[in-house]
């Protein structure tokens, strides 16, 4: 299975955070899954580290992600595209992004966040 993290999704797991269920970290530790971690993300979180909504360290994130076997996700023309089609449920222009990469990239999406369910995206609860 394909999966892309949701930013939270990331940092939770990173944290050992009790916010990822345990249905949740069993998908992600599974070595047979295919785990996405899309450079929005990283973007995110240096945004909210930058105005102080966050406290962590980016190159650190950046160093474990290849440590945890996890797959890099650039931001691609064809995920554009697929952006440009997805309603406006909410407003969060980082969910828009990673909903049209899961799509294009035919992952399911690992996020706690349940405006998704409003988008044709398979989600993955966090809990």
């Amino acid at each position: 299975m394909k999966v892309l993290l949701d930013t939270h999704a990331l940092l939770w797991w990173l944290s050992d955070s009790d916010k990822l269920g345990p249905a949740a970290r069993e998908i992600v530790a599974d070595p047979a899954h295919d785990i996405l971690v899309s450079i929005v993300s990283l973007w995110e979180i240096a945004i909210k580290i930058r105005i102080g909504k966050l406290d962590a360290d980016l190159n650190e994130i950046t160093d474990t992600i290849p440590a945890e076997g996890f797959t890099l996700l650039p931001i691609s023309p064809e995920h554009l595209k697929i952006l440009m089609g997805l309603p406006i449920h909410h407003r969060d222009p980082f969910d828009h992004l990673l909903m049209a990469q899961a799509l294009s990239e035919q992952a399911s999406f690992l996020s706690g966040d349940s405006q998704i369910d409003h988008y044709p995206i398979e989600r993955i609860s966090c809990s």
